[in-house]
């Protein structure tokens, strides 16, 4: 059966767990023995077959009792509430990993290492992403509250600059490592980081994975 056709090009911010630096990002363990996150993406030119996907946001939270890849996962979409009903089935579909290639990108990925998707949720998303000054600010009224900001150096408190490349990567093809806060209102999916792992990328997604 033939896909729907579809792509996306914006910028996105994932904040986890784990220590600065994500081990997950090299194929290592988890830091805590366990991966809980947050993805949160503003869309700047998109389509899904004929639906244009232009300026809308939409996010997910994830959690595992473990590494990522032994499953047993849950997650939850957030759909900004200024989105159409066909750019939310769009979306929805997208967050899902169907109508996209297996094996090459995240969230296909993520979809056949999780044994629970709670109701999407349909809220005003608040999402500031500053690539320039490496900042990012999540919020969303009674779900989380995040602020993303540059890794600094322990003794000068000056930014510390870190950028990683993966050519063949199923998320992005390149990243700021960043750092953060984050708490989640109490619920199916509870987050609560300080001082962990977080990335700025703009991403390029389309049926057939990364695009570049």
């Amino acid at each position: 059966m033939a896909f729907v056709k579809w792509e996306i090009k914006g910028i996105q911010v994932s904040h986890c767990n784990c220590n600065v630096g994500c081990p997950c990002q090299f194929n290592a363990l988890p830091t805590h023995g366990n991966c809980c996150a947050y993805m949160f993406m503003q869309i700047d030119t998109g389509h899904f077959g004929k639906v244009k996907l232009d300026g809308a946001r939409w996010g997910r939270l994830y959690a595992w009792p473990g590494p990522i890849h032994k499953g047993g996962g849950t997650a939850m979409t957030i759909l900004d509430e200024t989105s159409s009903a066909e750019q939310r089935h769009a979306i929805d579909t997208i967050a899902r990993g169907d109508e996209t290639d297996p094996g090459t990108l995240i969230t296909q990925v993520f979809s056949t290492v999780l044994s629970s998707t709670q109701p999407t949720q349909v809220r005003r998303i608040d999402l500031a992403i500053n690539p320039r000054k490496r900042t990012a600010r999540v919020q969303v009224a009674d779900v989380i509250d995040s602020s993303v900001e540059s890794i600094r150096n322990p003794v000068t408190g000056a930014p510390h600059r870190v950028s990683v490349n993966l050519p063949h990567g199923f998320e992005y093809r390149k990243a700021e490592f960043l750092t953060g806060k984050a708490r989640t209102a109490p619920g199916p999916i509870r987050l609560e980081f300080d001082g962990t792992h977080a990335h700025i990328a703009r991403v390029h997604w389309n049926t057939h994975g990364v695009a570049g």
